[in-house]
């Protein structure tokens, strides 16, 4: 899998993008491996907040339901709905159409000490 160069990626496998102040978040390829058949997606609602690192929704398979972290803090300005009637998109395309959510970041400097690309495959490909 090759993982798009312009994210950067966390150690709990969510995945982020940035444009101006806009971050889009998701969850990476390997997760949603490992997760299996995805049937319900958790998602907070536009104008909650996130905290790096913290909790901010769950993803539910098959086999387990799992949490969600903040790759970044901020503000949620937009969930994406798709998934509310299709989880299992996030099994399709974890790295475009199923993205999670959108926050207007409060610190941008959080971004950079995320992994890149490169850094994520050699962490998966060791996890593995």
């Amino acid at each position: 899998m090759n993982y798009p160069e312009n994210y950067r990626y966390t150690k709990e496998h969510e995945w982020v993008s940035l444009e101006g102040d806009i971050a889009t978040i998701g969850i990476t390829h390997h997760a949603q491996e490992e997760l299996g058949d995805i049937v319900y997606v958790d998602l907070p609602k536009p104008g909650a907040a996130v905290e790096k690192s913290k909790t901010f929704g769950s993803v539910e398979s098959v086999k387990a339901v799992s949490d969600i972290y903040a790759p970044v803090s901020g503000e949620v300005t937009e969930a994406n709905e798709i998934l509310g009637a299709n989880p299992e998109k996030l099994n399709e395309d974890p790295h475009g159409t199923a993205w999670l959510i959108k926050v207007k970041v409060s610190d941008a400097g959080e971004f950079s000490h995320l992994m890149p690309a490169s850094e994520y495959q050699t962490y998966v490909g060791a996890e593995s």
